[in-house]
């Protein structure tokens, strides 16, 4: 493992850990970022199965004594039956959707002028949604009906267009649906572990080829980085979100991605000749 790519896992780690969970896509932010460093090819899908399971783990840890509580109480308590099956509800359009499409989605969308777009347009959504009047029925995670989770596990389909992003696609979703702030905030946390874990098993055994002894130091430094990470988003969007809205990540989205597409308009950035 030279210094170069050492250096490539450690910032593709940290870009994975805090963008994974913030409503600003943590895909759309591998593609460019990867793009940059010229990491890319059939290393680069290995490297970010084990990248998002760092993540993933983040908040597998964060949300423990929650996870312990359903899991155990799933053969005597109602409620913990009925979050399960929630999740599960909100968990199956995305493995319908994923089987038939991932490989057109990845053939096709994975460059970064189409995450450039859909930054600037999950941006003005995520806007209208903020300033639209809430009408909230679901306080906690244990309040929402199967409705409201099937209404959320649609919308995070809609993240399987690069640059979009799964964690804004179901918490903007759920604001839209009557969850609020802190509620569709918890129930996209909880969902993206079915969700990534899922996600990760499958292509993992689709590529499974493609891990190699030789770069389990570089699978090693991302892994470590992006839980190191994860776990600081998570915590800081907890916080942040108990007083303020998701403008601030909207117009984000919106300035990041019209940066890019500048860059590309003016040829700056030669992005058209993006690796997937």
């Amino acid at each position: 493992m030279d210094l170069w790519t050492a250096f490539s896992a450690l910032i593709l780690g940290v870009v994975e850990g805090l963008t994974e969970f913030l409503p600003i896509s943590s895909t759309g932010h591998q593609i460019i970022v990867a793009d940059l460093l010229e990491f890319g090819g059939e290393r680069s899908m290995a490297f970010n199965i084990i990248i998002q399971l760092g993540a993933i783990l983040a908040v597998v840890w964060e949300f423990r004594r929650k996870i312990f509580d359903v899991v155990f109480g799933l053969p005597t308590q109602p409620g913990a039956r009925r979050f399960t099956a929630n999740l599960l509800i909100a968990f199956l359009p995305a493995v319908v959707l994923g089987v038939l499409f991932a490989d057109l989605i990845h053939e096709y969308l994975f460059n970064p002028i189409t995450v450039a777009a859909a930054l600037v347009l999950g941006g003005l959504v995520m806007l209208w949604a903020e300033k639209r009047q809430h009408q909230v029925h679901a306080e906690t995670v244990d309040e929402i009906t199967w409705k409201d989770a099937l209404k959320v596990g649609l919308a995070q389909c809609i993240a399987m267009i690069p640059g979009t992003s799964r964690s804004g696609a179901t918490i903007i979703g759920g604001l839209l649906f009557g969850l609020s702030r802190k509620t569709a905030t918890e129930f996209s946390f909880f969902l993206a572990m079915p969700t990534m874990v899922g996600a990760a098993v499958y292509s993992g055994y689709k590529y499974r080829e493609l891990f190699v002894p030789a770069d389990f130091p570089v699978f090693a430094i991302g892994f470590v980085t992006a839980f190191i990470f994860a776990m600081i988003a998570v915590k800081g969007l907890l916080r942040f979100i108990a007083s303020h809205s998701y403008a601030v990540f909207a117009w984000y989205r919106i300035a990041f991605g019209l940066l890019i597409l500048a860059t590309w308009q003016f040829g700056w950035v030669d992005w058209t000749a993006a690796r997937p």
